[in-house]
């Protein structure tokens, strides 16, 4: 169990918290590019940090992250006039770029020099994939652009999403890398998702619900190995890499694409859970696109016109009893996005982890915890820069794989665990 106070340090993300402080070393996902579609679009409204912007493309294409409100009478400047190279706000005229520096004021004679001094809190906003990132912390610690293999793949192979969760980053994050829920909840949903059967881990999954986890720490974060029992007195193994400090991977089944998550806090009880799923060697097929744009696999419904699941706490995740009770779905949930968010939401906005009670796979949650209070304290209190800002730490990928017991998988997995173009992945 955490004490209240690292539970509190850990949590809290905005501007002047000390985690929020560290999430604004690296650059997140901001938009998916979908939301920006054209040229002189609509803006869009954006929270992340606890921090109220507005996100918009301009008449040349480029994007702009910028605080949401006009710096004269505090108007959101979601309701502005997108036009010619800048956004206006409609109650006085005033006009921004794309660095929120105002370069009109209507009112002002233009050789006042007036606009000069006008400036907005701007982030940059750069497109890679199909997401738009931004960079949150200081212009001198800007560090490269991040290289996730899922985001630099051809964009036929790759297909992201976002849904919004009504909880802490925190504990859907652990989520993420609690590959021993799996065997319970998810266990309904192996052999009938698409994105999933058909698969020889599955049976695997189904069959050993005690797996026995090692951990083994990298560069960037972690990798959390969950080992069940396989045939002939060998081991499966998963293996999931955690990149600090709110990446993870799922590990592959099959020819399947693999898929992971970000968990990027709103504010500190909401986030967004970002979902891809890629395959590093060939297209994503129709079908698996088909699923995909459904819903499948880590990704879900949501009601229209918004990024909000279709199943979700008001209407109590449409759960079906019957299909519970008969074995359909595990948790009488359907879909495997909804199955975590539903129980992740069901915590709380913010789960009391003093109340926890940890048992041997909780491994990975355990380290993780560590490894972000130490890093968070690194930098706040000797400007230390933290795991995971690094692009090579990037560069890593999960693995499932059948071994012989007396192999260690951080030693026969090494050259899988790391992603390169045109590299099959490891996986049964």
């Amino acid at each position: 169990m955490l004490r209240q106070e690292v539970n509190e340090l850990l949590t809290q993300t905005g501007p002047d918290a000390a985690m929020g402080k560290m999430f604004r070393q690296y650059w997140i996902p901001a938009l998916l590019a979908e939301e920006l579609p054209e040229d002189d679009c609509p803006p869009v409204r954006v929270k992340l940090l606890s921090e109220r912007l507005i996100a918009f493309r301009d008449s040349d294409g480029k994007y702009g992250l910028m605080d949401e409100f006009c710096a004269h009478r505090g108007v959101s400047l979601w309701f502005g006039r997108n036009e010619e190279g800048g956004l206006r706000c409609p109650y006085h005229g005033w006009k921004y770029d794309t660095n929120g520096q105002c370069i009109e004021v209507p009112s002002e004679p233009a050789d006042s020099g007036f606009c000069e001094k006008i400036k907005l809190q701007a982030y940059p906003l750069v497109k890679i994939g199909d997401i738009l990132w931004t960079y949150m912390g200081p212009k001198e610690s800007q560090p490269p652009y991040p290289e996730f293999e899922f985001a630099t793949v051809p964009s036929e192979q790759t297909f992201s999403s976002k849904r919004f969760q009504e909880c802490n980053w925190l504990q859907a994050m652990e989520g993420g890398i609690d590959s021993s829920h799996v065997s319970f909840l998810h266990s309904g949903s192996l052999n009938t998702d698409p994105l999933f059967k058909g698969a020889r881990g599955n049976q695997y999954n189904i069959a050993d619900k005690m797996p026995f986890f090692e951990v083994v720490k990298h560069e960037g974060g972690l990798y959390v190995g969950a080992r069940r029992n396989a045939e002939d007195g060998k081991y499966y193994w998963r293996i999931t890499p955690w990149v600090m400090p709110c990446f993870t991977m799922v590990p592959p089944r099959g020819d399947h694409p693999i898929h992971g998550h970000f968990w990027i806090p709103i504010d500190d009880e909401s986030c967004w859970a970002w979902s891809f799923d890629y395959h590093p060697t060939r297209a994503l097929s129709d079908v698996e696109m088909e699923a995909l744009e459904a819903g499948k696999g880590v990704h879900c419904e949501y009601v229209p016109g918004t990024y909000i699941p279709k199943a979700n706490k008001t209407n109590d995740y449409l759960i079906d009893r019957q299909a519970q009770k008969e074995g359909r779905t595990y948790s009488g949930v359907e879909g495997i996005a909804i199955q975590d968010s539903s129980l992740q939401e069901s915590m709380g906005p913010i789960v009391d982890r003093t109340k926890e009670n940890l048992v041997s796979t909780d491994n990975g949650v355990i380290m993780a915890r560590q490894m972000l209070r130490k890093a968070v304290t690194a930098l706040r209190d000797k400007g230390v820069t933290p795991p995971g800002v690094d692009p090579a730490h990037h560069r890593t990928r999960s693995v499932s794989v059948v071994l012989p017991p007396e192999q260690a998988f951080e030693d026969v997995c090494k050259q899988d665990l790391e992603a390169a173009p045109g590299k099959p992945h490891t996986s049964v």
